[in-house]
């Protein structure tokens, strides 16, 4: 699905990615790790086209992203922050959305699921943080795409949305779909996550499963392992 092979990235003197190598499967869900300031967001938008690596490759199905666009198409992509035109109704900012991709979509279901309805007739600017995170993940999967990305997906959701946005992400991932996830929410990662990989300085230091990472830190938990690994790179 993705490969990324010596994949470099600077910003002026600060070396951001050094020298990532990274082999995504298709199918399945795979938590990106690290530290603020590790590189997680750097890679992810290199991944998009939106940041343009200094050296190094980056393929999605065996076919290389450089001077391209056209693949971002088969990508939903939810950004850690989503600035939304505040004077937009909800439903007015689904049809603007709909009209731009052209391609079926499942909103309905997505707007029952986090029980939208009540919100489609307000304005962005008027709704609470969590509800415009739901908003943001509706317009993030209503689309049937192979390839989801998704920055921080359970930031403001109460109990209740972020129960049954792991349930929607496994049912994804049973339709053979890859999922991308960063999060600071170790519990969150250790529910859904099937793989992970941890960056720290702009490199790769553990790439497996969940129980691997667990065994290699001789932790019980995602969250001390984490902890564990970061230590023993420091």
């Amino acid at each position: 699905m993705i490969q990324i092979e010596n994949l470099h990235k600077r910003f002026g003197k600060n070396e951001v990615l050094t020298g990532v190598d990274l082999s995504i499967d298709e199918g399945g869900i795979f938590a990106i790790l690290g530290p603020n300031g590790s590189g997680k967001t750097t890679l992810i938008k290199s991944i998009l086209g939106m940041v343009i690596p200094n050296k190094g490759t980056i393929a999605i199905d065996g076919v290389s992203i450089k001077n391209q666009w056209k693949y971002r198409r088969e990508i939903e992509y939810l950004p850690q922050i989503a600035n939304f035109p505040n004077n937009l109704k909800v439903k007015e900012l689904v049809r603007m959305i709909k009209d731009l991709r052209q391609r079926p979509s499942e909103e309905k279901k997505l707007i029952d699921l986090f029980e939208l309805e009540p919100f489609l007739d307000k304005k962005l600017a008027t709704l609470s943080g969590g509800t415009k995170q739901k908003v943001n993940l509706l317009l993030t999967l209503m689309f049937d795409n192979t390839l989801i990305i998704l920055d921080e997906p359970t930031t403001g959701l109460d109990p209740v949305a972020l129960i049954r946005l792991k349930k929607l992400l496994q049912d994804e991932k049973k339709q053979g779909k890859t999922i991308l996830v960063s999060s600071h929410i170790m519990q969150f990662v250790e529910e859904v996550a099937d793989e992970i990989v941890y960056l720290l300085e702009g490199r790769i230091y553990f790439k497996g499963s969940i129980e691997a990472l667990k065994t290699k830190t001789n932790q019980t938990n995602v969250e001390h392992a984490i902890a564990a690994i970061t230590n023993l790179q420091n």
